[in-house]
């Protein structure tokens, strides 16, 4: 190991020996914990180097990770220089912090840190999430990026990220997780997410169900903010899709006129409405595409030029993975982050789709605080036989006790650790006509990435 290899562990050490609450199993999200005000003191202490530029800030439970990357990459191919922090990482613990997607480098990320560590000194209870961040912040500042595209980590109100003051705010597809820290309702968690909402400042939502959008929708009021609200004021509709990706349509609501006519004649006076192509995979990222249209819409009327030729070409150009992400196509192996049952109905949906009728075999582990018994529900009807596993996450629930959910559910399942043995085990059992699909963690997800590019010899895309 080199030198600056061993300063990059220690680094990645000095920073796991903070308190990290994605480790924690009975987390409650309260304002001792996530203290913005001691957010705020750190971040005054480093400079503030978070108001430097322009910032998109994105909440949401599913979807806000690729919704933020598809803002990124149509920003950069506009010639913008764009930082983008996203969490957690699948992979390499660089992943959370790029510019124009390189990630930053190893030295960096060590000599950012450094920076960081006489301020840190002297704020008690520090996070791993809130020096995370902070290093983010401080590197896109040193770096001069035009803008910045910030996810937020946990929740939105109380989260460490909230402290920026966004040109816009984007809020995606809010549902049931993390109930034991947000909420054990829908009203509670959107509640939660609209928190990032800044007075007079635009946002836009992605379609919800009606007890989420009425919070959000409250809450803009409230602080006097236009919404955007994807379905109602940015329409879309499917376009083609294949298993190389797919295609959508989109229009304003003041165009829908045109739109009808276009629909029937196949024009409309010389109008079309946008026409956009994506690489990722899944009805859902549609309605993410549409919501990062959206946002980019705002974008220009806030003074940020932007063609939609830029915009199409960034879409195309998109890389996020880990959700349904073909991994190899003979047998036909699918990765996909699905962690609670909105996103299982999501990715069983998908399989309808783009597989129809194929016969599956899951890959299956989980964090013991996720709604299993609702992800098996969405899932399992569409399964042939499921390969119980775990990752090496200390809140990674048995395989055994997977094994017992799946007979209750009347189907054929075997329990197979470590991650590499399950892989092989369901390739094994698959044949052309059946389909290898490993999910239920984002862990998971990255370790079958990991083996699976290991094993190609092949670097790992994204």
């Amino acid at each position: 190991m080199n030198d600056v290899e061993k300063a990059y562990q220690e680094c990645l050490d000095y920073l796991y020996s903070f308190v990290d609450y994605s480790l924690t199993r009975n987390l409650r999200y309260a304002e001792e914990k996530f203290d913005l005000g001691r957010m705020r003191t750190f971040m005054g202490r480093l400079g503030n180097p978070q108001e430097a530029y322009p910032v998109i800030h994105v909440a949401g439970t599913k979807g806000k990770g690729s919704t933020a990357a598809m803002v990124a990459s149509a920003l950069q191919a506009a010639g913008y220089r764009v930082g983008f922090y996203t969490s957690p990482h699948l992979e390499e613990f660089c992943e959370r912090i790029q510019i124009n997607r390189q990630l930053i480098s190893h030295a960096d990320l060590v000599r950012i840190v450094d920076q960081v560590k006489p301020v840190v000194a002297e704020i008690e209870q520090l996070t791993t999430f809130e020096l995370t961040t902070a290093a983010a912040f401080l590197y896109f500042a040193e770096q001069k990026v035009d803008v910045a595209v910030i996810e937020v980590g946990l929740g939105g109100r109380l989260d460490a990220t909230n402290v920026v003051k966004p040109v816009v705010s984007v809020i995606t597809s809010l549902s049931l997780d993390h109930t034991k820290v947000l909420g054990d309702t829908l009203a509670k968690i959107a509640f939660e997410k609209a928190g990032i909402i800044k007075p007079g400042r635009p946002v836009v939502m992605a379609p919800q169900r009606e007890e989420a959008r009425l919070v959000v929708e409250r809450v803009a009021f409230e602080r006097e903010t236009k919404l955007v609200q994807v379905g109602r004021d940015i329409l879309f509709t499917p376009h083609q899709h294949s298993l190389d990706g797919q295609s959508l349509l989109l229009w304003r609501k003041e165009e829908q006129e045109r739109m009808d006519r276009y629909i029937e004649t196949g024009s409309a006076s010389g109008w079309a409405p946008a026409h956009l192509f994506i690489p990722l995979l899944g009805h859902h990222q549609l309605e993410n595409a549409a919501t990062a249209y959206a946002t980019l819409q705002v974008l220009r009327e806030e003074g940020f030029p932007i063609t939609e030729e830029q915009i199409a070409a960034g879409f195309r150009e998109v890389v996020w993975p880990g959700r349904f992400e073909i991994l190899r196509r003979s047998p036909l192996v699918i990765v996909d982050s699905a962690h609670n049952r909105d996103s299982a109905l999501k990715l069983r949906l998908a399989l309808d789709d783009y597989l129809s009728g194929r016969p599956v075999v899951l890959v299956f582990g989980a964090s013991e605080d996720k709604d299993i018994y609702g992800m098996f529900s969405e899932l399992l009807p569409r399964v042939k036989q499921v390969i119980a596993t775990e990752s090496t996450h200390p809140r990674a629930l048995n395989a055994n006790d997977l094994v017992a959910l799946a007979h209750q559910f009347g189907c054929l399942a075997r329990a197979v650790v470590p991650i590499e043995r399950a892989l092989v085990t369901a390739m094994e059992l698959a044949s052309e006509e059946c389909a290898v699909v490993v999910t239920g963690s984002l862990f998971v997800a990255a370790a079958a990435r990991q083996i699976m590019h290991s094993q190609a010899g092949a670097p790992h895309p994204g």
